[in-house]
């Protein structure tokens, strides 16, 4: 299905949304109007893949709405998810930039819009608007230490491991409401991939976190009263 853009709020059109992301926040209008002047907007259910590993790169994601999983497989063929994206992210850049395949799957998590811009546009841009590089130089910045973080992490106490994960999504997602931070409340199958935990060990911790105040759940919310407090459990 593709459209110009179908939002919760039809007030908001995907060239006023895709303004908003860090990434074109602060570049100059006519700049990114020039940029995403081929962007189109595809609205995907929840559990669609959106990108396959080894897929030639011919467009650059931004997501509008919604939730994905960036995926890959380890030697045993066991599912690894590698990073959970939300509104205002983007992925696929590193294939438009190499010229190679995709190196992961992206699937949805929930119901999800995103705007596709073509790779040579989104190149394009990088080249002639430096504050663009920038911004893409800090993005990757950001990823990579995430990553180290929780690669140190894997040794330690699965309450760690747990916490850690939290405080990544809070990092990249997290939205400040009254009662503290909020993040998606993912099926604890995600956060298992993503700590390397069981999930029945995930589930532990979540629970003793529950009982201690640190966090607050609902169906679709997982809220972090105190970053700091849940900060100061990491070993």
């Amino acid at each position: 299905m593709e459209d110009r853009y179908n939002p919760r709020d039809s007030q908001i059109s995907a060239e006023q949304l895709i303004r908003l992301t860090p990434f074109f926040s602060g570049l100059p209008e006519d700049i990114v109007e020039k940029a995403t002047a081929h962007m189109v907007s595809r609205h995907h259910p929840a559990n669609q893949v959106i990108l396959l590993e080894n897929d030639w790169g011919s467009s650059v994601y931004f997501i509008l709405d919604g939730w994905v999983k960036i995926r890959t497989y380890n030697l045993d063929g066991k599912e690894v998810t590698l990073n959970i994206l939300g509104k205002g992210e983007l992925f696929g850049e590193m294939a438009a930039l190499d010229e190679v395949p995709r190196s992961t799957d992206v699937i949805t998590l929930a119901p999800t819009t995103i705007g596709n811009l073509p790779a040579q546009d989104f190149v394009h841009l990088i080249h002639t608007e430096p504050l663009a590089g920038i911004r893409l130089a800090q993005l990757m910045a950001r990823r990579l230490r995430q990553v180290n973080r929780r690669l140190r992490l894997r040794e330690s106490d699965s309450t760690s491991r747990v916490a850690d994960i939290l405080l990544f999504l809070a990092e990249g997602q997290g939205k400040k409401s009254e009662k503290g931070v909020e993040i998606p409340n993912l099926p604890h199958r995600e956060l298992s991939s993503l700590s390397g935990l069981a999930r029945e060990t995930v589930t532990r911790v979540l629970s003793k976190l529950e009982k201690k105040g640190l966090i607050q759940r609902d169906r679709d919310v997982l809220c972090i009263p105190d970053l700091h407090a849940l900060e100061r459990l990491l070993v």
